[in-house]
């Protein structure tokens, strides 16, 4: 097996590695073409990265567990909890705890009820997801309505924007975040048990897995990291508005998609998850450098999801013709099997 092969061997096993080669040519690309791009602005790019990866760990997360389910809820609970943590903290330190219980318990009702759609009623997790959206985005407008004014907790603004030795405490919290879920999918029974229902439900089922309580599982941590991530955000920008959340939707898929993570699930990555965050951020740099418009640089986001989504079909389709291939050779080779008679 030669130098090449073996990158190849180890790289389908790592895909990871993709996004991350991605982030650095276009590193490259940038420093090289515009002599600005230094460590200082990788580490504000980061720090954009680091919202991203919150919201992409927990929709990764819902497309593990497989049949092409995302969540289409992330943007609007992104916001409303923006708005919610303004109208319970109300710009004061001692108020925060109080805070971030609402935007918990946000995030537990909104994965309660998608975990209900999906799961209890049967309803296609694409279309239970918009439909929970658009509620929240009704409830949205109410607390635009009510909301005093857009003080933030100090503590809390420190923790969205601050630094340690220079590094974004974000960046920080993204990373643990990451090393956090990645030891969950590879050395725990829910890591195990969310892959083989991603895999295939009906083998996890005879194997005693309880495929509807993994699959609720998945959709309360996403619509929780959301409404958390939407706290934050909320803490960064200094206040909240209408449809803050929304470019995060796209992204969030996008960088589960680019990472690694296999979309008809039953494989996962969240350090690909990171990487490919970064990797969108430096696209969407990329674009403002250019002085691409705010329209069409959303065409070139959904370009990209496009491309990605269909690779990424491309090759589970590939995969599965494979794995079918396989399996007909091993049932043509077991004793007894049929054996065609000649013509």
């Amino acid at each position: 097996m030669n130098a090449l092969s073996a990158f190849t061997f180890w790289a389908q096993r790592n895909r990871w590695i993709w996004a991350a080669i991605g982030v650095l040519l276009l590193w490259l690309v940038l420093s090289v073409v515009t002599n600005r791009f230094s460590l200082s602005s990788l580490s504000g790019i980061i720090l954009s990265a680091s919202f991203l990866t919150v919201v992409g760990i927990g929709q990764m997360f819902v497309v593990t567990t497989g049949r092409g389910n995302i969540d289409l809820s992330v943007a609007s609970v992104i916001t409303l909890s923006a708005f919610v943590a303004l109208l319970t903290i109300k710009g004061q330190d001692a108020n925060l705890a109080i805070g971030v219980a609402a935007a918990v318990l946000l995030g537990l009702a909104v994965g309660l009820l998608n975990s209900l759609l999906v799961v209890g009623l049967g309803i296609p997790a694409i279309i239970a997801t918009l439909a929970t959206g658009y509620v929240l985005a009704t409830a949205t407008l109410l607390s635009n309505k009510a909301i005093p004014g857009f003080a933030v907790s100090p503590a809390l603004k420190s923790l969205a924007t601050g630094r340690i030795s220079g590094v974004p405490i974000m960046a920080v919290i993204a990373i643990l975040g990451v090393m956090g879920t990645s030891f969950v999918l590879r050395y725990t029974v829910f890591g195990q048990v969310l892959s083989a229902v991603g895999q295939n439900r009906t083998a996890a089922r005879l194997a005693a897995i309880k495929n509807s309580r993994v699959i609720a599982a998945a959709f309360i941590i996403s619509s929780v990291l959301a409404s958390l991530d939407g706290l934050l955000l909320g803490a960064y920008i200094g206040g909240a508005f209408l449809e803050m959340g929304q470019p995060y939707l796209l992204q969030s898929i996008a960088a589960v998609v680019l990472g690694g993570t296999l979309i008809f699930g039953g494989s996962a990555t969240a350090l690909g998850t990171l990487f490919a965050s970064i990797l969108l951020i430096l696209i969407v740099t990329t674009m403002q450098i250019i002085g691409l418009p705010p329209g069409a640089q959303d065409i070139v986001q959904g370009i990209v999801v496009i491309f990605v989504l269909a690779l990424a079909g491309r090759q589970a389709l590939a995969r599965r013709t494979s794995v079918d291939v396989t399996d007909g050779a091993a049932a043509n080779t077991q004793p007894g099997a049929a054996t065609p008679l000649p013509k």
